[in-house]
This record gives structure tokens, sequence and C-alpha cells, in this order.
């Protein structure tokens, strides 16, 4: 290891270059977190990623988890998704979920269309809890369309959890 002399503060200081364990980089040729010496920038997050791609089962509960339980991380995803960025990748997500099930987006479709057009009346609250506000139609079977429970997101969630 190298020693380099630093003048700080009327004293001169010895300070070691940082050196990367993985790649063997100089911190004169890369960059380095000040919390992480061992490692450059780009190795460790090479290392972070493939770390959370061999414990994906792990991570996607305690993001969920954490999620449900920081209302701070809540309040930064609402107004994450009321900027540009936010609404470009939602609109990316639902183009992304009508290529891949055509079956569901077609059933949709059908029954927004029926229900715009006075076909079919969507009632005002859930028929399960009986709460009041947005109403979502489930579909039990998307060969049947019109054929739907009409329930609040809470009720809607829950359906999916145990199917």
């Amino acid at each position: 290891m190298e020693y380099l002399a630093i003048y700080r503060y009327g004293l001169y200081v010895r300070a070691m270059t940082k050196t990367c364990k993985v790649c063997g980089a100089t911190d004169e040729s890369a960059e380095f977190y000040g919390s992480v010496t061992s490692r450059c920038k780009e190795c460790h997050k090479m290392l972070v990623k493939q770390n959370r791609e061999e414990k994906a089962d792990y991570y996607r509960a305690y993001d969920a988890e954490r999620y449900q339980n920081d209302p701070k991380v809540k309040e930064r995803h609402k107004r994450y998704f009321k900027t540009t960025a936010g609404k470009a990748s939602m609109l990316k997500a639902r183009e992304r979920w009508a290529e891949k099930a055509p079956e569901k987006k077609a059933a949709n479709t059908i029954l927004n269309n029926a229900v715009r057009d006075g076909r079919i009346k969507k009632p005002n609250c859930c028929t399960i809890c009986g709460a009041s506000g947005r109403i979502h139609g489930h579909h039990e079977d998307y060969t049947k369309p019109l054929d739907v429970i009409w329930c609040c997101a809470h009720c809607h969630r829950q359906f999916h959890k145990e199917n």
C-alpha cells in the first residue's frame, strides 16, 4: 500500500491510496464511496446487484413489507408518480401488462365499454364490505367479461392474494 502526505490544518497527514479488491483499480483511476473503501463504485454496484438477484425472494418480501409499514416510502411513491418520469413509468407498466395479458385487457375493455354505454350499472359501494369510493370489477373468469364481482380495492387485492 502506498501512503500519501496530505497537508491539513497546518499538519502533514498520511492517507492511504484506496485499491479495489475486486478489479484492482486505485482511487486515481476509479471512484470510491466514502464508506466502502475496499471496492470501487462500479464493482460495489455490480456486487449489490448480484446479491439482490441471488436473494430475489428475500428482497421482494423485504421491500413489500417496508412499503406497507413506512409511510414515508408511500408518500415518496405518490410524489414520484405525479412527475413526468413517474407518469411515463406507469404508462410503460400498463403497456407491458396489456401485452402480457391480452385476455384480461380485452375483458376490462368490454366491461368498461358496457358501463360507459349504460348496459351495466356499476354500484357505488363494495358488494363484499360495503365500502364506498373507487369500485373495481373483479373477473372470476376472463372469458365472461360482463360477469364481475364489484368490490373495493382492498377486497380486490384480497381476492388476488387468496387465489
